[in-house]
């Protein structure tokens, strides 16, 4: 009898560590900070870009429509569509025609592009 009790307290403390373990590693995030806390620099620059076209710049709206490929993080397919920008100056970077590479985050319903670089 003392045998089996052995091994049923031994069986539980190796199921309740298991799940202890599981939930910490369910607390981390993929670069392993702690929920809630600040991306750091190597998050943020390995933040998966898309790849596209400038097919119209609209300065004044802060307004740029480009033909993209799949953005994964909002869950895209290719297409051609308007995104407003974060920051107007991002559309200094570009002209008409101009292949890019940018992220795009989804602001409260409106694609906003918070990152807009030309390739070379």
């Amino acid at each position: 009898m003392k045998a089996v009790k052995h091994v049923l307290v031994t069986v539980a403390l190796a199921a309740a560590g298991a799940l202890s373990l599981g939930a910490h590693a369910q607390s981390q995030s993929p670069t392993g900070a702690q929920p809630g806390s600040s991306p750091g620099p190597a998050a943020a620059a390995a933040a998966e870009m898309t790849e596209g076209e400038v097919r119209k710049i609209d300065r004044e709206n802060k307004k740029i429509t480009l033909k993209h490929g799949a953005i994964k993080n909002l869950d895209m397919p290719p297409m051609t569509m308007v995104f407003t920008v974060s920051d107007s100056s991002l559309l200094d970077k570009v002209q008409t025609g101009d292949k890019v590479r940018f992220t795009a985050a989804n602001e409260s319903g409106k694609f906003t592009l918070t990152d807009l670089q030309p390739v070379k």
